[in-house]
């Protein structure tokens, strides 16, 4: 199979030194990339800014914002079988960008912000034969907003996760499958689920190729 996965953060620059990100690592997606490689898939990894060594075996693209990763992930995506979008792409970005470096002044500082794309929605939309695989990091009524993500972006399965797992090597999640299904991974290994979704991708795709 060809597998595309996403890791990491995005940047969404205010300046040439200050920009809007978060705290991923990038550990998920890297794991996945090559669990799917050990597994014998081909696999193309789209990554956001990690301090992590590429994955033998996957052809690797490193990318700084959501519109670049969007870019990538469009381009790759009707030749995939699949797709495991770990990446925690910034919602937002700052409508304008300032070259060099922003001096404070007095007072306040009003700062206005504007969609990126979704890309995992976009690929909903244009998906075919494709499996589509998300994550949901949720507080607030985490089932419910994950199952209604599941059904808006048109998934096959998405993995219901907490803020917690950002930079662990361990995540407590539950993966939720667009028949219901659910399955609860208490305090494992990322590097475990990893082989656990890549065997549900084959799985949906009638087995191993």
């Amino acid at each position: 199979m060809r597998i595309l996965v996403t890791a990491g953060p995005t940047r969404e620059y205010l300046d040439d030194v200050r920009f809007l990100s978060n705290a991923s690592s990038g550990v998920m997606g890297f794991s996945v990339a090559e669990a799917a490689v050990q597994s014998g898939h081909e696999v193309s990894l789209v990554s956001g800014p990690v301090i992590l060594p590429d994955p033998h075996g996957a052809g690797v693209v490193r990318v700084i914002s959501a519109e670049e990763m969007a870019r990538e992930c469009f381009q790759r995506f009707t030749d995939c079988d699949a797709v495991v979008m770990t990446a925690a792409v910034c919602d937002y970005r700052p409508n304008k960008q300032t070259t060099g470096k922003l001096k404070k002044g007095p007072g306040s500082f009003k700062l206005e912000l504007e969609r990126t794309p979704d890309i995992l929605e976009e690929l909903g939309r244009r998906k075919a034969k494709q499996i589509l695989v998300g994550f949901a990091l949720e507080v607030q009524e985490p089932r419910r907003n994950a199952e209604n993500k599941l059904a808006r972006k048109n998934l096959d399965y998405i993995i219901l996760n907490t803020p917690e797992t950002f930079g662990s090597e361990i995540i407590t999640c539950e993966i939720i499958g667009s028949e219901g299904t659910v399955r609860r991974f208490e305090k494992v290994t990322k590097q475990s689920l990893a082989h656990e979704i890549i065997k549900l991708i084959e799985k949906g795709h009638g087995g191993t190729s």
